[in-house]
């Protein structure tokens, strides 16, 4: 499932599609890229949440350690609590054409903020279409 909100675009995966996603992509020579079906890849090159983060824009993650306040000062904004933070945060991505990734059944808040670009490239659009 996927929506806009403000420039940019909202994807909702499930667990199993945000596993499927990542288990598809591999990084190499720093670039995150699709995996071909059939083509061998070396163990290094798999990637998984923290390979992610490093493509990242922001993230709100169980799995990485996000920089919610830092992120925020980098954005020059200000907030009350870490919720208001990462609503201040998401706006200001969004509002520059960046997609929001949500994991639907997540125990924890597992949100994502990657360039629209680099989205497209890995294929996420069709990912939120399920497996």
């Amino acid at each position: 499932m996927s929506g806009e909100t403000g420039g940019g675009q909202t994807i909702e995966l499930t667990q199993a599609q945000w596993e499927t996603f990542l288990a598809g992509l591999y990084e190499r020579d720093d670039q995150l890229q699709r995996r071909v079906p059939g083509t061998g890849y070396p163990p290094e090159e798999a990637v998984d949440a923290y390979v992610l983060s490093g493509h990242a824009e922001a993230l709100r993650s169980a799995e990485v350690e996000g920089d919610v306040w830092g992120t925020l000062l980098d954005i020059e904004e200000e907030a009350g609590d870490e919720e208001e933070a990462w609503a201040k945060i998401v706006a200001f991505y969004l509002d520059r054409g960046c997609v929001l990734v949500r994991v639907q059944d997540a125990q924890e808040p597992e949100e994502w903020l990657l360039a629209d670009g680099l989205a497209g490239r890995l294929g996420l659009p069709e990912a939120a279409k399920g497996p």
